[in-house]
């Protein structure tokens, strides 16, 4: 009879082997064969040897995506404005019996988008502030590293920034924005269509075509023309600007 082993034989497992693996035991590992916590992770998004990690492009990305979104709400606050201003401007001229003051009603609703659009905005520099000290200190630096860092604390102010996110500018600067940019074009054509409303298409001469209810045409024009003028020492006096902007000039923005 021979000796050599049945294939049934070689399949079983040799109850002595004490290699074979046990299929009750746990394979997970242990609690202390886990692997210890890193204590540099976060500690060096950008070394000289490795050029700028996965981490910090994804983090460039972001911030370039919220500047986008908040970007896009400041237009959607324009086009109503500008909406409205066309809608109010065709009623007005539509029918000489319509009230000139439809105007005025029209040009507080826009002011009012305009404080809407300033606290946007000053969110928006928010982002656009962080997307810029990259882009200054990091993406500049790598393309051209004979200029420079722009600020040498960058790492610091961005940090800071991150744990504690603060507004950068003004609610008035805001304003002067908007109104730069926007706002007080607006403002000066529903001034001009209701001068010509008052002056050219009412039976009445001015002041009194000006009048509202008991209120004199004098005082309307004042009231009228005191917040236009309001509005154009807003945008227009002379202030350091602390908006983080790629095409502004640094002589006119104040370091932070």
């Amino acid at each position: 009879m021979s000796d050599e082993p049945t294939p049934e034989d070689r399949s079983a497992p040799d109850p002595e082997d004490r290699s074979a693996p046990d299929p009750e035991s746990d394979s997970r590992p242990s609690d202390d064969d886990a692997l210890p916590a890193d204590p540099t992770v976060g500690k060096g998004l950008l070394d000289a040897e490795m050029g700028p990690s996965s981490a910090l492009a994804h983090l460039y990305r972001g911030e370039i995506h919220r500047m986008k979104l908040w970007r896009e709400r400041l237009d959607k606050t324009t086009n109503w404005s500008v909406l409205v201003m066309a809608a109010i401007l065709t009623w007005a001229f539509s029918s000489a019996g319509n009230p000139h003051y439809v105007i005025l009603v029209g040009a507080a609703t826009i002011a009012l988008f305009l404080v809407v659009e300033a606290h946007r905005y000053r969110a928006y520099d928010v982002w656009r502030s962080r997307v810029r000290a990259l882009q200054e200190n990091v993406w500049a630096y790598g393309l051209d590293p004979s200029q420079g860092l722009v600020d040498d604390d960058w790492r610091t102010h961005l940090a800071d920034d991150y744990r504690t996110p603060t507004l950068k500018i003004t609610s008035e600067e805001a304003l002067a924005h908007r109104l730069r940019r926007v706002y007080l074009p607006l403002f000066t054509v529903l001034l001009g269509a209701w001068v010509i409303r008052v002056s050219a298409f009412d039976p009445a001469t001015w002041p009194a075509s000006a009048a509202i209810g008991q209120i004199p045409g004098l005082v309307v024009t004042a009231v009228v023309f005191a917040a236009y003028l309001t509005a154009v020492v807003v945008a227009f006096r002379p202030r350091t600007w602390h908006a983080r902007d790629e095409l502004r000039t640094v002589d006119l923005r104040k370091k932070r």
